[in-house]
């Protein structure tokens, strides 16, 4: 099967609907505690503990070239120095205790022990299988761990594999767009879908005076207005970074078909739902335009 036979659009839309219910596990107080178990307490060191943690023990630059948007000074106060209070073996381990406790108390147990939980699962590896190492570093590193045996933890982590593989392509597109990993920031919340200037303040370590001369930089090149809304130039710059996004992620759709795709789309958008509607992420987390 060729990636032409699935439309670019329904590979977005399947993976939005699973990187929901993956990202669910960064806002639960049940990750807080389990890291706060082996001694991280620290909120931006646990974020960097358990998503680089399949890479073994790294040091900052590595975070920070592979996660693309966070402040390189924030990364450093907390990496190497996090791998001395934990084993990224510990954070792995520690991560999926806390994705099993979220997931049960955000979907309930009849819907993590359902039928459709583990066909969710059973599609979301298949399409797994059509993912590509080549220049994707937390997907790549991610594929090197088992698969959990519980069907809501493997179709987790089959989320997550599909998330990584698109994260890393995004990457890609980003710097094709020649935006930094603020400017990629500034630009995705102009669109209305990205974090509010809130967390992204307090979450990726950038303060206000670099938020505006970001603005004001990406104002030179056209892209956004005097109010830092995006222009005309700026949102096709968006959109086109998206299409070469879809296009570089489009194998592991076009290995799972196009009836497939729709129903992975379907569960995991249902799933999706009701961990929203559970309260899993804060009110205030995206932008609003």
């Amino acid at each position: 099967m060729t990636t032409a036979a699935i439309d670019a659009l329904a590979g977005r839309r399947c993976h939005n609907a699973l990187n929901s219910l993956h990202a669910t596990h960064y806002f639960s107080p049940d990750l807080g505690r389990e890291l706060g178990a082996l001694g991280v307490t620290d909120a931006p060191a646990v974020n960097f503990a358990v998503r680089a943690a399949a890479l073994g023990p790294v040091g900052a630059g590595a975070v920070t070239a592979t996660f693309y948007n966070y402040k390189h000074d924030l990364v450093a106060r907390h990496v190497p120095a996090v791998w001395q209070q934990v084993t990224p073996e510990q954070a792995l381990a520690a991560r999926l205790r806390a994705v099993d406790t979220t997931l049960r108390r955000l979907l309930g147990e009849e819907a993590v022990t359902s039928a459709g939980m583990a066909e969710a699962a059973e599609l979301a590896l298949r399409a797994a299988e059509g993912c590509s190492r080549s220049a994707r570093p937390l997907y790549s590193a991610q594929a090197d761990l088992p698969v959990p045996d519980a069907p809501h933890l493997a179709f987790w982590h089959a989320a997550t594999l599909l998330r990584e593989h698109r994260g890393d392509g995004h990457l890609a597109a980003l710097m094709t767009a020649d935006l930094d990993g603020l400017e990629a920031l500034v630009t995705h919340t102009a669109t209305g879908k990205g974090l509010a200037p809130k967390w992204v303040f307090s979450t990726r370590g950038w303060t206000q005076e670099e938020w505006d001369a970001a603005v004001a930089r990406l104002r030179a090149r056209g892209l956004t207005d005097a109010t830092g809304q995006l222009t005309e130039e700026g949102a096709a710059l968006r959109e086109g970074i998206e299409r070469e996004t879809d296009r570089l992620d489009a194998a592991p759709y076009a290995h799972l078909g196009a009836e497939g795709v729709a129903r992975l789309t379907e569960l995991g958008a249902s799933f999706a739902r009701t961990a929203l509607g559970a309260g899993a992420f804060p009110a205030d987390l995206l932008a609003r335009r």
